[in-house]
């Protein structure tokens, strides 16, 4: 047979096709697209194939398929379509239309090079936060659960208002509509299921860097000790080897400063924190949406919860609370092969204690000694003032060291 032919097409349908895609659809023996697409073509002769959660049962098809096939796709089948799922496996030519995403800025009428572009569609919403945070012009292409009114109540949680939205709905369609909205008229807007969001701002984006002051955290008071300081967290962090697409864990987060560094680092991963104290649980919370980190947050005493938690790349030990053999089994055993624990500890007793249980669950422990001093005023002079040596545990599997 001849390559498959995998062609976009617009909410307008086969009026938006090139003569010569019209006539590869009518020669074609075998048609595969979703309810919408196939809508267009009803007088079609030949078998057709309606996708609907089925697409490894459509390539095996495809690849068995000997007479002439085509395959209808939304705008361009390579941009978040099913070009490139299919391509992989199937022999194909592929015949784009303008995305979604192009023909919105085309309606906004501004240039789209520097935005940043993320689905929803089929994807949590969770992590958005620390994704967009920073960025002037976002493009989010949404479904049926993560609407419009939905991302403008997300972004508002976060006190993200410093955005317009544009919102454009069946795009190419006959009942097309675009229109510019604040963060409150999109919570309420009634919206077509077609649509896609941009997000607009014309301010000056602040991003928090790496070693987030101390003083910027809510946190306990009078008891302020603790908080990982600002260059042990730094420390901590690069010991973690925290990387875009991470999955991290906080046990013991208390104020969450380490979750939410680590969570503008891991922006296309995940981060999850447990705490026991409530009310430093509150206070994390209050951090996280201050600082635009969307952490996954539970109360409970580890091991305890951390089931519930994808399986780390990065994980952090707090604290232990007394459960260091629990807390250990969970995480030795669910670490990612490539991945690392990392402990800080005060004491010699409880280092010795950490490194003995990493040694007996195979793995091998490196130790970091920090001892950090600060600047500070006395009359017209500058003194030193040295906080807590703070022993940083880092463990990897004994046989990923070889």
């Amino acid at each position: 047979m001849g390559k498959v032919k995998i062609i976009g097409i617009g909410d307008d349908g086969r009026s938006g096709l090139l003569p010569q895609y019209e006539q590869w659809v009518e020669e074609s023996r075998f048609l595969a697209g979703g309810e919408r697409q196939l809508s267009f073509f009803p007088e079609y002769q030949g078998e057709t194939f309606m996708i609907k959660g089925n697409l490894r049962e459509l390539k095996e098809r495809l690849r068995s398929q000997q007479e002439k096939a085509v395959v209808l796709a939304s705008g361009d089948p390579l941009f978040y379509g099913i070009g490139g799922y299919l391509s992989k496996d199937v022999e194909a030519d592929i015949y784009p239309q303008p995305s979604s995403v192009q023909l919105a800025f085309a309606r906004m009428g501004q240039s789209w090079q520097n935005a940043a572009i993320i689905s929803l569609h089929g994807r949590t919403i969770t992590g958005l936060a620390q994704r967009i945070d920073g960025k002037q012009t976002v493009a989010i292409l949404t479904d049926e659960k993560n609407t419009p009114n939905v991302i403008a109540c997300y972004l508002k949680r976060f006190a993200m208002t410093e955005y317009r939205a544009f919102v454009a709905e069946n795009l190419g369609g006959e009942k097309e509509r675009c229109r510019w909205m604040t963060l409150d008229e999109m919570e309420q807007a009634e919206c077509s299921l077609l649509n896609i969001v941009i997000l607009k701002s014309d301010e000056a984006m602040k991003v928090w860097p790496l070693g987030i002051p101390d003083q910027e955290f809510v946190q306990r008071k009078p008891d302020k000790g603790l908080l990982t300081k600002k260059e042990i967290r730094v420390l901590t962090i690069g010991q973690m080897n925290v990387q875009h697409n991470s999955v991290v864990w906080d046990i013991g987060t208390c104020t969450g400063s380490v979750a939410i560094e680590a969570a503008k680092i891991a922006k296309e991963g995940a981060v999850y924190a447990i705490e026991k104290n409530e009310a430093d649980l509150e206070n994390a919370k209050e951090n996280f949406r201050k600082f635009r980190a969307d952490v996954t947050a539970v109360h409970g005493k580890a091991p305890e919860g951390l089931a519930e938690f994808a399986s780390p790349d990065a994980v952090f030990i707090g604290g232990t609370a007394g459960n260091i053999e629990g807390i250990f089994d969970e995480c030795c055993s669910r670490l990612n092969p490539g991945g690392r624990i990392v402990m800080n500890v005060v004491t010699i007793e409880n280092l010795y204690q950490a490194v003995q249980a990493f040694k007996t669950r195979g793995f091998q422990a490196e130790l970091t000694l920090a001892q950090i001093s600060r600047s500070k005023p006395i009359l017209h002079l500058t003194r030193m003032e040295g906080l807590n040596p703070v022993y940083i545990i880092t463990a990897k599997r004994a046989e990923e060291e070889k």
